[in-house]
């Protein structure tokens, strides 16, 4: 990032994901489309999870979803029950976030748990974070604004919610949902519940668990 702001550049463009990847394996905060909304990525380490946490003014406790390219990346660190496996199947890629018990949480973030032993999942139906993914492994991100505010629905919108803490922004212009995913909660004995009804609403997330 300079003084004038972070460096904007196309997400159409492979140079420009790939300076993406580089600069969020250096640590840096890169702003990322989605199909839901703008978001603010890092690679989940300590450092950098913290840094975003700032940059959002996050309660701690509230924890980050991981973005996926897909299942293998994830494989030994979560429980999958039977419902969690059908949203899967069905509803991805697309915007639901999956919480699911982790097998073991003492090795994972605190700031991506929110000091609970779940985690959020989502593999999204874009082809950049899960570019980014496919080449950094799971990615933690969070909607591009402060704690409280509107989600970012463009570049612009993004860089004026939380530019100065960015390190560069992917540009897809104008998100084509607009409305952040749908979250479920799947917990440790396979009971399921919707907690935030977001891009999917409840009777089409109701119906994927039943198909199975």
């Amino acid at each position: 990032m300079t003084e004038a702001g972070p460096s904007v550049l196309p997400a159409s463009d492979p140079e420009a994901v790939m300076q993406a990847v580089l600069a969020m394996q250096a640590g840096g905060i890169v702003g990322i489309p989605t199909e839901t909304v703008y978001g603010m990525g890092v690679v989940p380490r300590p450092e950098a999870l913290a840094a975003i946490i700032l940059a959002k003014r996050r309660s701690e406790d509230k924890g980050i979803a991981l973005l996926i390219d897909g299942l293998d990346q994830v494989d030994g660190l979560v429980e999958w029950h039977p419902p969690a496996r059908r949203l899967a199947e069905r509803c991805w890629p697309g915007p639901l976030t999956l919480v699911l018990p982790l097998l073991h949480p003492e090795l994972v973030p605190d700031a991506l748990t929110g000091g609970r032993s779940t985690l959020g999942l989502r593999i999204p139906d874009h082809p950049v974070p899960r570019a980014l993914a496919r080449s950094l492994g799971p990615i933690a991100v969070t909607s591009a604004n402060s704690s409280g505010e509107a989600p970012a629905l463009t570049a612009e919108q993004l860089v004026a919610a939380v530019g100065p803490s960015l390190t560069m922004v992917l540009d897809d212009g104008p998100v084509r949902g607009g409305v952040a995913s749908s979250v479920v909660v799947v917990d440790a004995v396979g009971s399921w519940r919707l907690v935030r009804e977001g891009a999917l609403d409840g009777r089409a997330i109701a119906a994927a668990v039943r198909e199975g």
